[in-house]
């Protein structure tokens, strides 16, 4: 197949790329839509890079470029800073997708696989599992899921006029892995903080009530390859077991669980976040506590799914590769390194407020 994947290099596509690459009897062309590229090496190297910012208002031009011939296009591509322009990440987002879809629709593209997420999803009114069904109204308070949410309607109305492509949604959880810490651990310590305070945190001040589902990218990559080779229509939820509390957390990062009340923890994350001390939206609190768990019976059974990394061997390899500062080549997924973060915030302002090129 010609798959065109957007995104290629960020923490889903890069695990992507390497299950691509790992299969020798299969002979697929790869073409990565990204906004920087990528220096050419695995698993970055047997790729056709092609350079677009989805929020760009001539990115017409180079999407019909890349999709030409395509026979699938897997889209990964999503904006998470800076954080306070939201006007920006709505562009990447919505209007990106927007694009996408007609410009894959056009080039006569068979197949549309959309990574969606657990934030896509309505706040959770059950204690149970919620299947695919469950409302996709996202968290309000989160510029982040008001987005998923979105593009899950703009996707309905595709599907509503019968539209020529299968779509295929993908809706995991959290996704981790080791070559992703450097990136992930930018959005959750201040640049101006060394990694090593990861091994230092003597306690972890969280609500007891906290639950959260997690997934290792290869899993999320072996999802996508199973819908592509299927071409199997709908949504699936992706996550691994068991799922992830407030001692979870605490014991990965050796740290002691300190009990606080989620208001008292968001109220804090929210003076410091308006204060410019961290890129932390404080509406991540709200997703983090209010979205439901996911059942993942579909996965399991329609695709042959089944992770092979627990959510907790996931979690230790993220904060063992954040304590270590793991990293690729790619600019999405680069070193984590403080003196690079000073002299970036002296020249340009925090991660969650600078102005793009």
């Amino acid at each position: 197949m010609r798959i065109v994947i957007t995104g290629a290099s960020g923490n889903v596509g890069t695990a992507l790329l390497r299950r691509l690459q790992s299969d020798p009897a299969q002979d697929h062309q790869v073409v990565g839509v990204v906004r920087r590229r990528p220096q050419s090496v695995a698993p970055y190297d047997d790729v056709e890079w092609v350079t677009a910012d989805l929020a760009s208002a001539d990115v017409r031009v180079a999407l019909d470029e890349a999709l030409e011939g395509a026979d699938a296009v897997v889209h990964l591509a999503w904006g998470f800073q800076p954080a306070r322009d939201t006007d920006y990440l709505d562009r990447v987002g919505i209007a990106g997708t927007r694009e996408l879809v007609r410009a894959a629709d056009a080039a006569g593209v068979e197949h549309l696989v959309h990574m969606s997420s657990v934030g896509a999803y309505s706040g959770a009114i059950t204690k149970g599992r919620v299947t695919e069904a469950w409302p996709t109204e996202g968290v309000p308070s989160l510029a982040y899921s008001r987005a998923k949410a979105e593009v899950e309607r703009l996707l309905d109305e595709y599907d509503g006029r019968g539209g020529g492509m299968v779509v295929t949604r993908l809706r995991p959880g959290l996704v981790l892995q080791r070559d992703a810490a450097s990136s992930l651990l930018r959005y959750g310590l201040p640049g101006y903080l060394p990694r090593r305070l990861v091994s230092a945190l003597p306690v972890l001040p969280l609500d007891a009530s906290l639950r959260i589902q997690v997934v290792h990218a290869d899993d999320v990559a072996d999802a996508i390859v199973r819908a592509l080779e299927q071409r199997v229509s709908g949504a699936f939820n992706l996550a691994a077991e068991p799922v992830i509390g407030r001692q979870g957390l605490a014991a990965a990062l050796e740290a002691r669980p300190l009990p606080m009340p989620r208001a008292v923890l968001r109220a804090v994350i929210g003076a410091t976040w308006h204060a410019r001390l961290h890129a932390l939206d404080p509406g991540w609190i709200d997703l983090a506590f209010d979205t439901p768990l996911m059942d993942t019976t579909r996965a399991r059974t329609e695709l042959g799914w089944d992770p092979r990394v627990s959510a907790t061997d996931a979690l230790d390899e993220l904060v063992r590769g954040m304590r270590d500062g793991a990293n690729t080549l790619s600019p999405v997924l680069r070193s984590r390194r403080v003196v690079d973060r000073l002299s970036r915030l002296v020249r340009s302002g925090g991660i969650g407020s600078r102005r793009l090129p």
